[in-house]
This record gives C-alpha cells, sequence and structure tokens, in this order.
C-alpha cells in the first residue's frame, strides 16, 4: 500500500486533522483522556501518604524550623500551577487545537514524573528540585484536564455526554483516592516508585494520543491571543492562592499567617489583578474568555453550583485524613506510622459511592436533563455533612462508613450532569475555555477549602489547647517552663505531624527534654492514646464548625443548581441528539 501512495497522499496522512473519524472514535477519545485524568489526579495525591518517606529518601525533616515552606509546596504547589494555567491553556486550545495541546500535556506530564523519578540531589537543593519538577507535572495536568472535558464533547453526541463525562470524572475523582494507598504501598519500597509509576504510563498515553487521537473541532482562524487577559488572570490567581497558601503557615507569635503583611498584600493584590482581568476581558476583541457565556443560565449556574460544591468538600479529604491519622486510628491500636496508609483504606467508601452511582447518574442525566439529579445530590452532601456533625471523635466505623459512602454518592450524582451540561450550553468553539474555566473554578475552591477548613482546626486548637497540653506534659515529668513554651507553640507543627505519619509529641518535645523524663512517661507521651485525647475535645468542636459550612454551602449549591432551568443544548445539536435517538433516522 505504501509503494502507491503518492507525495499528497503521504501529506495527508501526517495531516492528523484530515484522518477520518471512525463509529468508535469516541471509545477512543474517552479511553485516552479517562487515563490522562486518572494519571494526573494520581499524582495529585500520591505524595500525601508518601511525605514521610519522600523526605527521609531525601534527608529532609518537614517539620523543623524553616522546612515546612517545603512541605507546603510540594503539597500545594502542584494544584496552584494547575488551577492558575486551566483556563489559558482552555483558550489556547481552541486556538490551536485542542487534541494537539493534549497531546503535549501528556508529553510534560511524562517528562516531570522521569525528572522526579531521577531527582539527583539531597537536602534542601533535593526539596527544591522535587517542587520545581511537580511544577513541571502541573503544567502537563493544567493541558490534560482543561482539554479532556472538550475533547469528550466534541467526540460524543449530546444524548451520550453525561455518561462519558460521568466515566471521566469518575476517574478523576477515583484517582485522587487510588494515589493516597498507591502512595502507601510504593513508599513502603522505595520513595522513587512513587514518581516512576506514572513513567510508563505516560509515555503509553503520550504516543497513543498522538497516533488515535483526531481534531474534531472547527478550530477559528485569525483568532489573536489577549496578552494583558492571560497575564492578569494568571498573575492574580497565583497570587491569590498563594496568599491562602501561605495564610495557614505560623506567622510571628500568632498560630496562622492570616496576619502576616505579605499574606494580606498577596490576597488584595490577587483579588485587584483579577478585577482588572474582568475589565480587560470586557474591552478587548478577542477575549481570553468570553464573560458573555455567563448569560447562558445553565453554564452561569452550573458553574456556580461546582464552585460551591468544590467549597464544601475541597477540604474534606484532609480534615478528614488527620481525624482518621491524628485521633481514630491510634486510639485503634495503630502507630502512627502505619497512620497514612489506613486512613486511606478507610476512606474507601467515599470512593465506592461516586464510582457506583457516577456512570449511573450520567446516563439518566442524557435522558431526563441534569437538574433533577445534580440538585438531589447536593441535598445528599447536605445530609452527609450533618450526619458527620453527629459523630464523637472516636465513633463506631460502620456509621462513618455509611456517611463517607452517603457523600460519594452525592457527589457522583452531582458531578457527570452538572459538567455536560455545562459543556453541553457552550458554542463548540468555546469548549476549551469553557473547560478549563469550570475546572479552574473547582481546582481554585479546592485549595481556598483547604486553606479555609484547616485554618478553622487551627484557630480552634491554639484558643483550646494550650491548657490541656501543658497540664499533661508536666503531669507527666516535663519540666514546666518547657511544657509552657511547647504549649504555646502554634498547633500547625501537631497538625502536619499527624498528617504525615509522625507522633506529633515526639516532634514537640525536644529529645533531650525526652531523654530527661522516666521510661515510665516517656511511654505515656509517646504511646497511642495520649495525643489523640488530649486534642480530641477542641479538634472535633472546629471540625464539626467546618461541616456545617459545607453543608450550608452544598445548600446553596443545590438552589444554583434547580435554577438551572430545563435542559438545553447549544446550536443544533439537539438535532443530533434527536436522531441518535431515533433508530430508524440513519445519521450522517
Amino acid at each position: 500500500m505504501t509503494e502507491t501512495l503518492t507525495r499528497e497522499h503521504v501529506q495527508r496522512a501526517h495531516d492528523r486533522r484530515r484522518w477520518p473519524v471512525g463509529p468508535h472514535y469516541k471509545w477512543v477519545a474517552l479511553t485516552n483522556t479517562t487515563i490522562g485524568s486518572l494519571m494526573a489526579t494520581i499524582d495529585a495525591s500520591i505524595v500525601l501518604i508518601a511525605f514521610p518517606a519522600i523526605f527521609r529518601g531525601i534527608g529532609i525533616d518537614p517539620l523543623a524550623p524553616g522546612e515546612a515552606s517545603y512541605f507546603l509546596w510540594l503539597l500545594l504547589g502542584y494544584m496552584v500551577v494547575t488551577a492558575t494555567l486551566l483556563v489559558t491553556f482552555g483558550r489556547i486550545s481552541d486556538m490551536f487545537g485542542r487534541v494537539r495541546l493534549y497531546n503535549l500535556g501528556f508529553l510534560i506530564f511524562t517528562i516531570g514524573s522521569t525528572l522526579l523519578a531521577l531527582t539527583p540531589n539531597t537536602g534542601n537543593t533535593g526539596a527544591l528540585e522535587l517542587i520545581i519538577f511537580r511544577l513541571i507535572q502541573g503544567i502537563g495536568s493544567g493541558f490534560l484536564l482543561s482539554n479532556s472535558a472538550a475533547i469528550l464533547t466534541d467526540a460524543f453526541p449530546a444524548n451520550q455526554r453525561g455518561r462519558a463525562l460521568g466515566i471521566n470524572q469518575i476517574a478523576g475523582i477515583a484517582g485522587s483516592f487510588i494515589g493516597l494507598i498507591a502512595g502507601g504501598i510504593l513508599a513502603a519500597f522505595h520513595w522513587r516508585l512513587v514518581f516512576l509509576v506514572s513513567v510508563p504510563v505516560g509515555i503509553v498515553g503520550t504516543i497513543w494520543a498522538y497516533a488515535m487521537l483526531r481534531e474534531t473541532a472547527t478550530i477559528r482562524e485569525h483568532q489573536k491571543i489577549d496578552w494583558l487577559g492571560n497575564v492578569t488572570f494568571a498573575i492574580g490567581l497565583t497570587v491569590f492562592l498563594l496568599g491562602i497558601t501561605y495564610g495557614i503557615e505560623p506567622y510571628g507569635g500568632a498560630p496562622m499567617g492570616w496576619g502576616n503583611p505579605l499574606v494580606i498584600g498577596a490576597i488584595v493584590l490577587g483579588v485587584v489583578l483579577l478585577a482588572a482581568f474582568v475589565w480587560v476581558e470586557r474591552h478587548v476583541d478577542d477575549p481570553l474568555f468570553r464573560l458573555d457565556l455567563f448569560k447562558i443560565r445553565m453554564f452561569a449556574t452550573g458553574n456556580i453550583a461546582g464552585f460551591l460544591s468544590a467549597l464544601g468538600r475541597g477540604g474534606l479529604q484532609f480534615m478528614l485524613i488527620i481525624w482518621l491519622q491524628g485521633i481514630w486510628l491510634p486510639l485503634h491500636g495503630y502507630s502512627f506510622e502505619e497512620t497514612p496508609l489506613w486512613a486511606g483504606i478507610y476512606m474507601t467508601p467515599l470512593l465506592l459511592g461516586f464510582v457506583l452511582i457516577g456512570p449511573i447518574s450520567g446516563y439518566l442525566s442524557d435522558r431526563f436533563g441534569a437538574r433533577l439529579f445534580s440538585t438531589v445530590g447536593m441535598l445528599i452532601q447536605v445530609l452527609g455533612f450533618l450526619g458527620l456533625t453527629l459523630l464523637p471523635a472516636n465513633f463506631n466505623y460502620a456509621g462513618f462508613a455509611v456517611l463517607l459512602f452517603m457523600l460519594g454518592c452525592g457527589s457522583g450524582l452531582f458531578a457527570s450532569p452538572n459538567t455536560s451540561s455545562v459543556m453541553s450550553s457552550v458554542p463548540p468553539e468555546t469548549r476549551g475555555v469553557s473547560s478549563g474555566m469550570r475546572a479552574t473554578f473547582q481546582n481554585s475552591a479546592t485549595l481556598v477549602s483547604i486553606g479555609f477548613f484547616f485554618s478553622i482546626v487551627t484557630v480552634g486548637l491554639a484558643s483550646a489547647l494550650p491548657s490541656t497540653l501543658s497540664t499533661g506534659l508536666i503531669t507527666n515529668g516535663v519540666p514546666h517552663k518547657t511544657a509552657l513554651a511547647i504549649a504555646h507553640l502554634p498547633p500547625t507543627a501537631a497538625l502536619f505531624g499527624a498528617f504525615l505519619g509522625y507522633n506529633p509529641i515526639g516532634e514537640l518535645i525536644p529529645p533531650s527534654v525526652l531523654q530527661a523524663i522516666s521510661p515510665a512517661h516517656q511511654a505515656i507521651l509517646l504511646g497511642k492514646t495520649f495525643f489523640p485525647n488530649l486534642i480530641a475535645t477542641p479538634f472535633m468542636e472546629s471540625l464539626h464548625a467546618v461541616f456545617y459550612i459545607s453543608a450550608a454551602l452544598c445548600l446553596i449549591g443545590a438552589i444554583a443548581s434547580l435554577l438551572r432551568g430545563k435542559h438545553v443544548v447549544y446550536g443544533q445539536e439537539q438535532l443530533w441528539a434527536d436522531k441518535m435517538s431515533d433508530t430508524s433516522t440513519p445519521v450522517h
């Protein structure tokens, strides 16, 4: 066959946009984008359980003075860079091709994973290299996440989009939990495996995406890049999210950094730049994001509901991990070193609920519209959060598992119908940037949620912990002066210690002081019950406040979802949906 090809045919063969799209292409697109979403979200969470092994591997104590910033950047830097680039990448994809930029994202992500696995140095230099390589991963993740929903919306007819987007989103949510467990297992062998595991998947995905995906969207010619809009949005959102990130670090004698002039300045500057972005977008001919899309009722209400949902549940994973690792698991006989892996295992009902309901809700929303399912999903989450407020610190796991399963079901019932309705409501030529904006709302809300909820818990502990901690330390042989000094340290170190699988008391008491007290008192202080019993009451009071806020946000989100109106598909695509549902009418 190759012998008969003319030069023109060879050129056409290399022009992938002209290659024909077969009847099964949509399933190829779904499979590849699902692998991309799964890989991106696995790597967002895989480090959470593996942090102790990673820091031991490079010789860093993340709780030592001056080292906490490395922990924060490795924890949140990936999410910050992904969130701030999604809209820009989505707009660029609308201009130059969604598949092309998606392929580039796979390649960049794979390069970042390879660099992480091969990190050459240790100590502070190694930590800095890990952060830089994680940011490269985040750039690749931004290309993947900003284009996957747009590629699926292009590939699937309207009456099948909910199902396809539901499967894709299930992979995203599942990845965040698979990452927890995979990180714990791989870190037990070697910390480099935590990053190396993504490399073969990335290589296969990159080659497969390049060979099989087609550009089915019509790319409008002579589009211009809105440089001023890109700069104001990217810098504004980055500065704002960095302010949120550093707000959870202690500042001076305060338990949190919200009084830090740099944090306040970053948040104010971020808000000013984002306001400037809105003004710029209203006055340029070819904007980064068409604000007039918010005039589409389904697009506006769907994004509001998605933002509120992410704001309500974004910090949930971190709060539950601290609850399990800092209190429940030690009280049930698990050593602090074992708690990271088991926390991921005990949270699987949340994943099961989402995986079970997600495809069903996507299928049903294709037939009956998104409003009912997305609204009911949000209301189920409201009930789940309110149910969590009824649990004591040392709960019965069966009730906890049921509530987690309920939250997973509610999230699964909401996510795919909401995404499908948002993506179906916009003009085809704006799907890339619309997908980027939708993902930006969710990722940014998740980061804000983490910072906000973590601050509530920290402030609650800072007000109640000093007296109980000092009394407990003095009773068990710690000198009075030392006990008072430890008790008035910011509780952030204790929470980070519990999160990382360290014994928080062992991190707070200086080694010289610990060696000077009796073995009996050492056994009590470093045992599995001293720290959990110490923080249980103030922690649960703060955590209940977090759950009430989450319930309120989800309730408002349910109202926004209810107001989205009847199911609408942009332009002529409803005709396609009608033809697809009528088997007697051939579709050309």
